[in-house]
């Protein structure tokens, strides 16, 4: 693939993940990571939450003053429970946590990252050359920093193609909110007779 298509692919996806939005993206992949790799640790999780539960809506079924000693032993079964349930959930907010911090990093180093890869290896290739005297003397502005004069270089590139995809963005917003809220057309109401003259 050419240098010029390599470029606005990055640029393109880094903006797809920022408009999509790097938190849902996050617990997208967390959810599918939970149940692939963690599918025991979720089902116990889920079976505690069902059993603690299940034992508080009995206790609070059960008369303390009636009962006590029924009640008593479910009240020490929910205490239980709820230790053992806080800490499959400390377990499972350690496991977010360093998923997280993982999957933050591989995202930049997978987006801007190489953005800044690419940006360094190419830095004195050019992406493309303009037709000459089309700009005049600013013409040296688009080869800056290290691209041959007349050419277009990686970071201006990479600035022109993110520039047109948030253009793009912003229009396709713009339209599918007009779409979303255009108003019905009106029915026709009465005149009343007094205003009529």
């Amino acid at each position: 693939m050419s240098l010029i298509f390599t470029i606005f692919a990055l640029v393109f996806v880094t903006q797809l993940i920022s408009w999509i939005g790097q938190n849902v993206l996050l617990d997208l992949a967390y959810s599918v990571y939970l149940w692939v790799f963690h599918s025991s640790t979720s089902a116990q999780l889920r079976a505690k939450r069902k059993e603690v539960l299940n034992t508080k809506a009995e206790l609070l079924k059960t008369s303390a003053q009636d009962q006590f000693a029924k009640w008593a032993k479910l009240r020490r079964s929910v205490d239980k429970g709820l230790v053992e349930l806080e800490k499959l959930n400390s377990d499972v907010a350690s496991t977010k946590t360093a998923f997280s911090l993982k999957f933050n990093t591989t995202v930049w180093v997978l987006t801007t990252g190489v953005q800044f890869l690419v940006g360094w290896w190419y830095r004195k290739a050019a992406v493309f050359y303009l037709p000459q005297g089309w700009f005049g003397p600013l013409g040296w502005w688009f080869s800056f920093p290290f691209a041959p004069a007349g050419s277009v270089s990686v970071g201006v590139w990479q600035m022109a193609c993110k520039r047109v995809i948030k253009v793009g963005e912003r229009v396709v917003r713009d339209l599918a909110g007009s779409l979303q809220s255009t108003p019905e057309p009106e029915t026709p109401t009465e005149v009343s007779s007094e205003k009529v003259s």
